[in-house]
C-alpha cells in the first residue's frame, strides 16, 4: 500500500522560508514523478512543482518560479520543497502526489497522479 506523508508545514511571516518534505512508502520511488500542489480555499487544485523519476528534469508554476525549489533523494524516498520569499498568497494546503513514470520528465497536471499524501498547510502572515 502506497503512502505518501507530508511535513514541514507551519506559519511563516512574508519574505520567509519554510522546507516542506515528503516521504513515501511501498513504492519504488526511483520509479515515480513526485510533485507539489497547493489549494487555497475556494479555489483550484494547482501545480507548484514536480520532479522527473532521477531529479534531472523538473518544472514549477509561474507564481513559485525562482523562489521555490524541488529535489528529490531516492536513498531516502523524500521529495522536497524549499519555499524561499514566502508571500501571503502562497498560504495553502500543500500535497504531494506520485505517478508512476520511467520517462525522463514530469507531469505538470493532477490528473496524471495516482497517489496523494494528506497535505501539510502552510500559512504566510503579511
Amino acid at each position: 500500500q502506497v503512502h505518501l506523508v507530508e511535513s514541514g508545514g507551519g506559519l511563516v511571516q512574508t519574505g520567509g522560508s519554510l522546507r516542506l518534505s515528503c516521504t513515501g512508502s511501498g513504492l519504488t520511488f526511483d520509479g515515480y514523478t513526485i510533485a507539489w500542489f497547493r489549494q487555497a480555499p475556494g479555489k483550484e487544485r494547482e501545480v507548484v512543482s514536480c520532479v522527473s523519476r532521477s531529479g534531472a528534469a523538473t518544472r514549477y508554476g509561474d507564481t513559485v518560479r525562482g523562489r521555490f525549489t524541488i529535489s528529490r533523494d531516492n536513498a531516502k524516498n523524500t521529495l522536497y520543497l524549499q519555499m524561499n520569499s514566502l508571500k501571503p498568497e502562497d498560504t495553502a494546503m500543500y500535497y504531494c502526489a506520485a505517478a508512476p513514470n520511467l520517462g525522463s520528465f514530469c507531469y505538470d497536471s493532477q490528473y496524471e497522479y495516482d497517489y496523494w499524501g494528506q497535505g501539510t498547510q502552510v500559512s504566510v502572515s503579511s
